[in-house]
């Protein structure tokens, strides 16, 4: 499995904004995207703006083809401008809690 985790600072001021669009792009993404296993938005506790969005992939193939979903191309529409900075890891997942 694959796995990004996405660092987002955002601009001041635009927490709501980016969560309505992350918040329909992750539960469409696992609804409806077989490749994608997990898509979680976290909300950093001691950085304001700061999120991080863990997402899990049976592999690279499948975060490619999320990246041509209309759910995804429609968030990136709006969550682009709102962005000050962003970087991404790239890691494979060794296990995974079966329980989720």
């Amino acid at each position: 499995m694959y796995c990004i985790i996405v660092r987002t600072q955002l601009k001041p001021g635009n927490r709501e904004s980016f969560l309505a669009a992350m918040l329909e792009n992750a539960q469409a993404s696992v609804r409806e995207e077989p490749g994608c296993l997990v898509f979680d938005v976290i909300e950093d506790r001691e950085t304001p703006d700061c999120f991080h969005l863990y997402e899990v992939y049976q592999d690279e193939q499948a975060l490619a083809a999320h990246k041509e979903t209309p759910h995804y191309r429609a968030s990136r529409q709006i969550v682009t401008p709102l962005i000050d900075s962003q970087s991404v890891t790239r890691a494979d997942v060794l296990a995974l809690n079966p329980e989720r």
